[in-house]
């Protein structure tokens, strides 16, 4: 991950090596415990911390950084260090306390130039860990939240437009899991929860890419119960707005076998759906 056009970028190459090349004995003490880290200007420590980063020693680094924080906390080498802690944090896959040290800087400097990347950090904290359909969704949920904060804080920062892809990539990852509970309840003829689930597919994730797969899910649920009309109102709306998909051509052949039209019906949920998409006012 990149860091960002801050200040962050000031600390890397040049002060590593102008660190290193003038206190290299020290360091090697500092690694060694030969001398007690108090013992090093908060500059110095911080060049280690950037010495190890460099090197992909995460954990090493992260505790150098803490180190400038607690041993010259009003500093400005301080202040950059709890945003590299998160970093470093991050790097090493330590979320939380990639994420502490995130909120910790946006608590003590929160109209600073690289709040908009704390935040970031903060909500890369829990998107990185959503890695598969099945986990729990609060850190989805948590996700969501803190990209949405960055989206709405910082829209001219650097990070919004990365933090919009992410929110429609969790938005979807969220739909994602109640399709996949959806199907399990359909397969075993739970059809009022399976109807649940795709209902909130449908009404709240419109703009994810299972919103077809939902309705058409719809149409076999609702023809399963014997309730024509919303499976009716199911199949037109996938007749106006997903024709050229797989979903509608499954769902015509179901109803058009039975001698039913994918015309809307009734006053159901599904007609209020319809009745706003004819309005425009649908997805």
């Amino acid at each position: 991950m990149a860091i960002g056009k801050s200040r962050i970028r000031v600390i890397g190459v040049v002060l590593a090596a102008a660190l290193l090349a003038g206190c290299g004995d020290g360091y090697d003490r500092v690694r060694a415990g030969d001398v007690p880290i108090e013992g090093f200007t908060a500059e110095q420590i911080y060049g280690r911390a950037e010495f190890e980063l460099n090197r992909n020693k995460a954990d090493d680094a992260a505790f150098y950084f803490a180190e400038v924080e607690r041993l010259y906390p009003y500093s400005e080498w301080a202040k950059r260090a709890v945003i590299m802690q998160a970093y470093a944090y991050h790097q090493g896959k330590d979320y939380e306390q990639s994420r502490a040290a995130a909120q910790r800087y946006i608590d003590f400097y929160p109209t600073d130039d690289d709040a908009a990347y704390a935040q970031y950090l903060l909500a890369l904290s829990y998107y990185d860990q959503i890695d598969e359909v099945g986990r729990d969704q609060g850190l989805t949920f948590q996700a969501l939240q803190a990209l949405r904060t960055v989206i709405e804080r910082y829209p001219d920062s650097e990070y919004a437009r990365s933090a919009i892809l992410k929110f429609d990539l969790a938005f979807d990852h969220l739909a994602s899991k109640e399709m996949e509970i959806g199907r399990y309840y359909l397969k075993r003829e739970h059809y009022a929860a399976a109807i649940n689930r795709f209902r909130s597919v449908v009404e709240d994730f419109q703009t994810t890419s299972h919103t077809a797969e939902a309705l058409h899910r719809l149409v076999e649920a609702y023809l399963s119960l014997g309730l024509t009309a919303e499976a009716q109102t199911a199949g037109a709306i996938l007749g106006h707005n997903f024709q050229s998909t797989e979903w509608y051509q499954d769902s015509y052949k179901l109803l058009t076998g039975q001698g039913l039209e994918m015309k809307a019906k009734g006053n159901n949920w599904l007609a209020k759906v319809y009745r706003q998409m004819i309005r425009g006012q649908w997805l």
